[in-house]
């Protein structure tokens, strides 16, 4: 498995659009660095790993809430 993955590696994995990657990591949402002369988008594996651990720990926190009775709130 390689280190760095592209913005097409990521969309693919996640199942997204492209347009949908590039947000995600523009809005720093998900670490990524720059490289080369065209600036070419570059995410650590681990870095995917652990923002896909984040979301499944935000859902099971809605999840948990929505169990208790607590207002659910929504993240954008």
């Amino acid at each position: 498995m390689p280190r760095f993955l592209t913005l097409t590696d990521v969309a693919e994995e996640l199942q997204i659009s492209m347009a949908q990657a590039r947000a995600i990591v523009r809005s720093g949402e998900l670490p990524a660095i720059q490289i080369g002369g065209r600036g070419q988008w570059r995410v650590e594996q681990v870095k995917l790993d652990q923002y896909i651990e984040d979301l499944y720990a935000q859902q099971a926190a809605k999840t948990e809430a929505r169990r208790a009775g607590a207002p659910q709130t929504e993240d954008a």
